[in-house]
């Protein structure tokens, strides 16, 4: 039994925030932004431009893209996020709700920017044992919701955003490898200290600890080393070699790290394809939003393998290869 794609849609928030904006605000320029991370602009969710709600329109958005798409078929959502609308309950079976889908499987999973890698990991395997048949996978979050907005060194970074994949059993099959790892020990590189049990008897006040945060350094470092790892993991677990990728879909943190994976395939430039100028860094939603830009735009086309890949929080990473499904998916951004 094969997984095939069917149905990809992307959702962004209507408020665009550029780098020039952010100056006014915050000790930062255009030209520090742009040279660190390649970012130009970003989009951040207004007060009901919610988790959910940015998963429903993409889901929407999905839907639509899938030729004669019947929404009962859908047994299973899974939404990869690290900023649920609550802690208590998951997003997904919301958002299955408002998507009219019905009593299905729901749940969320969280590896903050490797979560979509992991749930389309995750979504592969329940599909190849028979335990789903047709299924929505979401990469969403709202990252502006946990961002200290004095804070120029993670402000600036990231973006809000969702994207949403259907896949399918087939006898085609369009997820030819998937690799994923995790080392908790690194845990304190990209975290929020407090919120969870750990904190709990100590939140009796206004703590700066409800941020997130970040070392920057230490994570360009690892990113790199662990993204480089996936990606030659997936090859190796696929018989194929660096010349045989057509596109890569790297995680949107930092274009030089996307700028040294390209290098470390052997890829032009333009064969690494990005939305990280317009959108920054959207978490899990970053790879799903990629794909659809670049399939809406017409780069994308069957039969094209694609590598994606990750690093968050953690720490995780992992990577997907792709071949891209021979018929046309109408993917598009709302």
């Amino acid at each position: 039994m094969g997984v095939k794609i069917i149905g990809l849609g992307a959702s962004i928030p209507l408020k665009l925030v550029t780098n020039e904006e952010l100056s006014k605000v915050l000790d930062t320029s255009d030209e520090w932004i742009t040279t660190r991370t390649g970012i130009k602009r970003r989009h951040h969710s207004s007060l009901n431009e919610t988790t959910s709600y940015l998963s429903y329109k993409a889901g929407i958005a999905a839907l639509k893209s899938v030729t004669q798409a019947d929404d009962s078929d859908i047994d299973t959502l899974i939404v990869a996020t690290s900023t649920p609308d609550r802690r208590c309950p998951a997003t997904a079976p919301k958002v299955a709700t408002m998507l009219g889908l019905g009593k299905i499987r729901a749940f969320d999973i969280n590896a903050v920017c490797t979560g979509f890698v992991y749930a389309l990991e995750l979504a592969d395997a329940l599909i190849r044992s028979g335990k789903s048949r047709r299924l929505m996978l979401l990469g969403a979050d709202v990252f502006t919701s946990i961002l200290d907005k004095q804070d120029r060194t993670t402000y600036p970074l990231f973006g809000d955003a969702a994207g949403a994949m259907i896949l399918t059993n087939s006898d085609d099959d369009n997820i030819l490898s998937t690799y994923t790892g995790s080392d908790g020990e690194y845990e304190h590189l990209i975290t929020i200290p407090d919120g969870g049990t750990e904190s709990a008897l100590r939140l009796d006040g206004v703590s700066k600890n409800i941020f997130f945060k970040m070392a920057g350094k230490e994570v360009f470092l690892k990113a790199i080393s662990h993204m480089k790892e996936s990606v030659s993991e997936v090859l190796n677990l696929s018989g194929l070699t660096k010349e045989d990728v057509d596109y890569l879909v790297p995680h949107q943190a930092n274009k030089r790290i996307i700028d040294t994976l390209t290098q470390f395939l052997d890829l032009n430039e333009d064969q690494a394809l990005m939305s990280l100028e317009e959108y920054g860094n959207t978490s899990a939603a970053s790879i799903p939003i990629t794909l659809a830009r670049h399939v809406k735009a017409g780069t994308i086309n069957s039969g094209n393998k694609i590598v994606v890949t990750a690093f968050g929080g953690g720490i995780t990473w992992g990577a997907a290869l792709l071949r891209w499904p021979d018929e046309k998916i109408n993917a598009d951004l709302i």
